[in-house]
Parts: C-alpha cells; sequence; structure tokens
C-alpha cells in the first residue's frame, strides 16, 4: 500500500502545486512543465504499481446489480471526459468536465470495489478532484465558450462509445472483466 498512497500523494501535490503556489512554477517556466509531467507520471506509475500490488483486504461486499451501476457511470464519465473537448452545443455546459468525469468514475469503481486499496485508490482520487475543483474556483474566474453546432455532439457520443469499448476490452486484458456474468 506504501507504493499506492506515495503515487497519490505524489499526483496530488503536483497537480495542486500550479494553484497553490503559482508564481514559484511561474518562475519555473518550461522546466517546471517538465518536472510537473514526470511527477504526475511518476504518481501514475506508483499507483497502478501499488494497486496491483496492494494485499487484498476486504472492507465490504459490494451487491452483484452494482455493475451494472458502475458500467452506466463509466459510460456517463467517458462521456464527460470527452465534453472538454468537444467543440459542439455542449461546449461550455459544465466547468470542469474532466474533473467530474474523475468523479464520477471514483465513485463508479467505489461501487464495485470493496477493498481498502480500491478505497485508498478510488476514495483518493475522488477527494483530490475535489479539491482541485475547489482550488481553480477560488483561483480562476470562467467565461463560458459559446456553443457549436450540434453535428460534433454526435460525434462525441461515437467516440464516447468506442472509448468504451476499448476501456472494457483492456479491463478484460488486464483480467478483469466488467461485465456481469
Amino acid at each position: 500500500m506504501v507504493n499506492l498512497t506515495l503515487g497519490l500523494v505524489l499526483w496530488t501535490a503536483v497537480h495542486l502545486f500550479k494553484r497553490v503556489l503559482p508564481d514559484l512554477r511561474a518562475r519555473m517556466g518550461n522546466a517546471g512543465k517538465a518536472l510537473a509531467a514526470v511527477g504526475i507520471l511518476a504518481g501514475l506509475v506508483l499507483m497502478i504499481v501499488g494497486y496491483r500490488q496492494a494485499e487484498v483486504v476486504n472492507l465490504w461486499f459490494p451487491p452483484a446489480w452494482t455493475v451494472h451501476v458502475n458500467n452506466l457511470l463509466m459510460l456517463a464519465a467517458v462521456f464527460l471526459y470527452g465534453m472538454s473537448a468537444t467543440k459542439g452545443r455542449l461546449r461550455g455546459a459544465m466547468r470542469h468536465p474532466q474533473l467530474t468525469a474523475v468523479k464520477v468514475w471514483a465513485v463508479a469503481h467505489l461501487l464495485v470495489n470493496g477493498d481498502l486499496a480500491s478505497l485508498i485508490l478510488f476514495g483518493g482520487l475522488l477527494l483530490w478532484a475535489g479539491a482541485e475543483v475547489a482550488v481553480i474556483n477560488r483561483s480562476e474566474t470562467w467565461v463560458r465558450p459559446e456553443p457549436g453546432p450540434a453535428s460534433k455532439d454526435i460525434i462525441l457520443v461515437g467516440i464516447t462509445i468506442v472509448a468504451f469499448l476499448a476501456m472494457t476490452w483492456i479491463h478484460n486484458w488486464l483480467g478483469v472483466w466488467p461485465f456481469p456474468g
């Protein structure tokens, strides 16, 4: 659990650094961007390795039906994440679509994983995303972008379905079948 926790702390610290110490981050220039990228990647690797190495300590046993809720929430999370890049009517519908997607993703995974490592990983990232939203909202004003054509949103739906299917294939490849049965 040490690697998992270290990865989560590193991920959180690097992401919040820009908002908490903006003057120091600005003085670092491009070197700061490179350092942030390395820190984020290192945090991600530590979280993945730590999660896969963690001993299974069950805290609760989710009912089987939560798998269906998880999959619906995951479809929504992929769509929300994609909203950040859309140029369609949904552009500007919400201020933080990527961080909202992380929150939905985390809740979805907490519904189907009742072990300690999952609570640390998904609960920790849920807390991080909430903190990130609060810090961003406090430090920056938001100018809502003008919506674009609805056809771009239809493309987003198609991309969402393809991305969701790719994610389920990757889960299966890693040995986790994300569907009931």
